[in-house]
């Protein structure tokens, strides 16, 4: 069976970068944004975690890294909606939380325990903090869609707007 439109096949899907921490406020109040353009975009939006913890935050780099076991455990997304939807108990409770959440989610709580003791994640962590460094961001969150980056962390205020007309626009070009 063949595509009727192969060209379309072949060009990749717009992506967003989403330069977030774990334990951040504003990447908390940035969740319904987020929510709201993975529904409106489904597949034709790749909506991309990319880890940026800040050093004023204890937990961020551990929860960085739990982030990524739970995407090799296929829960990324519902694993961070859940820590960044709780960023009180991760201050209080550190990697025993995160472990929790994982369990609460049904992920193999035990391999997040020694992913966090093994430091299998680091590298990553570590390679996207130095891009996000290198690319100028500053805070979280921070968005890049379009080769434009979009500051989150001072205001939340029209940036969702202002990603979805740089999306609409990539999937025109793509259409067109």
């Amino acid at each position: 069976m063949s595509d009727s439109s192969p060209a379309s096949a072949s060009v990749p899907v717009p992506v967003l970068d989403v330069w977030c921490e774990l334990q951040c406020p504003d990447c908390h109040s940035a969740l319904d944004d987020l929510r709201a353009l993975r529904a409106r975009y489904g597949d034709r939006l790749e909506l991309r975690l990319r880890h940026f913890p800040l050093e004023k935050h204890r937990h961020a780099f551990a929860a960085a890294q739990a982030a990524e076991e739970a995407a090799e455990q296929g829960k990324l997304w519902p694993y961070v909606e859940a820590v960044l939807g709780r960023v009180a108990e991760l201050d209080r409770g550190g990697e025993a939380f995160l472990v929790e959440v994982a369990r609460e989610l049904g992920l193999d709580a035990e391999e997040f325990d020694t992913a966090l003791v093994d430091g299998r994640h680091i590298l990553i962590v570590d390679a996207d903090q130095a891009e996000g460094k290198a690319i100028g961001v500053t805070g979280t969150p921070t968005y890049v869609v379009g080769g434009e980056r979009l500051d989150g962390g001072k205001s939340q205020e029209g940036l969702r707007e202002r990603i979805e007309e740089i999306v609409d626009g990539l999937l025109a070009g793509r259409e067109g």
